[in-house]
């Protein structure tokens, strides 16, 4: 049997009141540690704590509010949990505070691009950072959805950011790539992105991948009315996604359902233990 590289499962802990899928479920800390503790007994890796809702449309959070929301949360977790804790924020201010506080990834959407001083604020921490494809903020990033080629487009953008991190004194070997699925890109862009992530490994960096629940896959599901989705089947569509994007070199997946694609990776594992 050939041995296979499992790629870092990232659960989706999202502490706000406004998420597109969880808003509102785990606001108290109590809840939250309670729904950590579950994906790490579903196999997740790392716990991705966010305070600000990135959803379509969704306003900015002030920082007083979102550190109040995810530090208690992520000291929780450091002290109570064997799990490597990422906060997923663009704030600087908030990323510092969140590694003082037991993380170990910076999970930024905006890739630097959202708060200048990101990449001063965290390059000398103990923290990898993961550097995400964006064009804008939330209420108006649809607008910036124009693309000749968006696999070659995504790419070079990363590539100018992760060029910036590094002069800034942030090491390559820190530096983890998020194509950034569903942040100004429509419907087909982000199909045509999922299609073409091997374009990625032109950066040498390892690769997240956060493709769970989004509005993409609810559209392959029902074109006409996507909104209507649940989320158990957003859940399903999104391990069955993860599994044919396994051929690829992933670092990670981003999922809100650990449990779900946890076990599509177990299959596809199974069978790749046979090749060879």
């Amino acid at each position: 049997m050939t041995s296979w590289p499992k790629p870092n499962l990232m659960g989706v802990l999202n502490i706000t009141p406004d998420s597109f899928s969880d808003g509102g479920k785990f606001t108290s800390v109590e809840a939250a540690l309670a729904q950590a503790e579950m994906m790490v007994v579903q196999g997740a890796q790392i716990v991705d704590v966010g305070g600000e809702s990135t959803r379509p449309g969704a306003e900015r959070t002030s920082l007083e509010t979102e550190q109040t929301r995810v530090l208690p949360v992520i000291a929780a977790i450091t002290n109570k949990l064997n799990v490597t804790v990422s906060i997923d924020t663009m704030n600087s201010a908030t990323a510092r505070k969140a590694v003082e506080a037991g993380a170990k990834i910076v999970n930024d959407i905006s890739g630097g691009l959202a708060d200048p001083e990101m990449f001063n604020a965290i390059k000398d921490l103990d923290c990898h950072y993961v550097l995400g494809h964006w064009r804008g903020h939330s209420d108006q990033m649809d607008s910036f959805a124009v693309y000749s080629d968006v696999a070659r487009e995504v790419v070079a953008e990363l590539a100018e950011q992760v060029a910036m991190a590094v002069a800034s004194g942030i090491s390559r070997e820190r530096i983890i790539v998020d194509p950034g699925l569903g942040f100004a890109k429509d419907i087909h862009q982000n199909w045509d992105l999922v299609n073409r992530l091997d374009e990625l490994e032109k950066l040498s960096l390892p690769v997240l991948v956060g493709a769970s629940r989004k509005r993409f896959l609810a559209h392959a599901l029902s074109p006409s009315d996507p909104a209507s989705v649940a989320m158990p089947r957003r859940d399903l569509a999104t391990a069955v996604l993860t599994a044919l994007l396994l051929q690829r070199k992933l670092w990670g997946v981003r999922v809100h359902d650990v449990q779900s694609t946890n076990d599509a990776i177990a299959i596809v594992r199974a069978l790749k233990q046979q090749e060879g």
